[in-house]
């Protein structure tokens, strides 16, 4: 079979975003007051906003980019209540009673987004479909027998079969797993929008949020203007109100993807992943009356810790071709997932913070069902409800049982800091070709200088404003990525991604 290149077929873009516009919104000019302020217009947000604003409560929404332009526009949208990081992991860490509790929290979530969907009359391509667990090769059976055996404990519909549904590859045995989803997230999130907006809420783009302080009445400071509310809600990703208490919980993994054209019908609708670590994670999404897009994910790795980047979509498509009838690449994109060390999401009052200030963070993989579960979540809280999930998806919660992967991480982090007495990686910017960056030293600090194609140099300071580690440059993204707590940055220095809430600084000209 011809190699199939991804860099003459397809942007760095999502399908979401290529085929759906959501709906435009200004930038906020003028104070304001309200009942609730949401900062962050992706799925925890909007369903947050969305919900709030159904129950009669006054909702402003800030986005500091147009809506869902974080990590919902590179999201593969697997809904699934199979947790990604294994229901093994799952019962070591949280117990049968508590693995239960998360499996029925995403099996509400898929349930929630198919009513939504109905109610709002939004055609979003959600299908009910199986999902496909096979071993990865030179991988046996041992894993899936212990995850079969726990998924079972887990409380989830699980059943063996001979082989995935693949007339290209011989899975061998594998689980099944009934009742998952795939749907069009922007789709659905445009029906969402507009039925927020109907109800009263207010909704502001390009909007950043300066600072955020809780208390009596809380506040969003935003330029010279100020949002006071009695609660807000931090639905950022990564939260950009916190300096310690959850960035040292979390960790950011990159993740890759690519979207190939396929004949319609080629190879069974349904949700497909391996078992290696990073696993491979697979989905269809219609396309027109005769091709889907197979939409293929993996190759992750620490945030700013690689330095192979712009191979990681290649070996996706490789990968795929192996296994599925592929043809013409589309699309391909990344995004960054925040892991944390017990496999659950962070979910209400942020921790050290005053009562009404309220952080969704720690997507797991799961960003999609773990947003919906947060809306669903804080608004309850916010409203005095009780809700059996509060508990398990607290941010302050200590778990025990996780203590190896929190020391794992957090000595990883510790590492990086020995990037300060490390030389550059080029000792001049001719060293740097078109395309690319690096970091280069300049007396007792960094800079990180990339050239881009007309062969412009950009310097910028390679100091993470976060916490001063120090950014590497991410080919395939055009990204500074800080491989402590996962900050990233434009080429040119513009934030991207919290927990950093400012750009990098002008670079040293000594």
């Amino acid at each position: 079979m011809e190699r199939i290149s991804p860099i003459a077929t397809a942007e760095n873009e999502s399908i979401w975003g290529a085929t759906v516009e959501l709906p435009r919104s200004r930038r906020i000019n003028s104070d304001l007051d309200c009942d609730v302020c949401v900062v962050g217009g992706g799925i925890s947000g909007l369903t947050s906003a969305y919900l709030l604003a159904k129950e009669g409560q006054r909702v402003v929404l800030l986005d500091d980019g147009p809506l869902a332009s974080g990590m919902t526009h590179v999201t593969t949208a697997h809904l699934s209540n199979v947790i990604d990081d294994r229901f093994v992991n799952m019962l070591s860490w949280h117990g049968e009673s508590n693995t239960r509790l998360a499996t029925e929290s995403h099996a509400s979530a898929i349930d929630f987004i198919e009513r939504v969907s109905r109610e709002l009359h939004v055609d979003c391509d959600f299908e009910r479909l199986d999902a496909y667990l096979f071993a990865a090769p030179d991988h046996n059976d041992v894993d899936l027998h212990d995850e079969f055996d726990a998924a079972l404990l887990a409380g989830v519909d699980v059943e063996w079969e001979s082989r995935a549904p693949l007339t290209l590859h011989d899975t061998g045995p594998c689980l099944r797993f009934p009742r998952q989803a795939r749907f069009h997230p922007f789709k659905y999130l445009d029906g969402m929008v507009r039925s927020f907006k109907r109800a009263g809420g207010k909704v502001f783009t390009n909007t950043h949020a300066d600072k955020v302080t809780g208390g009596e009445r809380a506040a969003v400071e935003i330029g010279e203007h100020r949002v006071q509310a009695n609660a807000v809600i931090v639905a950022t990703n990564s939260p950009i109100n916190d300096m310690f208490a959850l960035h040292t919980k979390q960790a950011p993994y990159m993740t890759y993807v690519v979207a190939l054209r396929i004949p319609r019908g080629s190879i069974e609708d349904a949700l497909y992943w391996d078992t290696l670590d990073a696993y491979h994670y697979v989905r269809l999404q219609p396309l027109d009356h005769s091709h889907d897009l197979l939409i293929v994910g993996g190759e992750d790795h620490k945030s700013g810790q690689a330095t192979d980047t712009e191979e990681r979509h290649q070996r996706l498509i490789d990968w795929a071709s192996k296994r599925f009838p592929i043809g013409v690449v589309e699309f391909t994109w990344g995004g960054q997932c925040m892991e944390t060390i017990d496999g659950l999401a962070f979910i209400g009052r942020n921790p050290l913070d005053a009562d009404n200030v309220y952080v969704a963070t720690g997507d797991s993989g799961m960003g999609i069902t773990h947003g919906t579960i947060a809306g669903m979540l804080l608004s309850d809280l916010i409203l005095g409800r009780e809700n059996p999930w509060e508990t398990l998806y607290s941010p302050s919660r200590k778990t025990l049982r996780a203590v190896s992967e929190f020391a794992k991480e957090n000595l990883n982090v510790a590492n990086q800091y020995l990037d300060w007495i490390t030389p550059g990686e080029v000792k001049s910017t001719d060293e740097i070709e078109p395309g690319e960056g690096a970091i280069l030293r300049r007396g007792m600090t960094k800079v990180a200088v990339c050239r881009d194609d007309d062969g412009k140099l950009t310097e910028v300071s390679a100091v993470c404003p976060h916490l001063g580690c120090i950014v590497h440059w991410n080919g395939a993204e055009r990204s500074w990525d800080c491989p402590c707590h996962g900050s990233r940055f434009h080429a040119d220095g513009e934030v991207i991604n919290g927990p950093a809430n400012i750009n990098l600084a002008p670079s040293s000209k000594e």
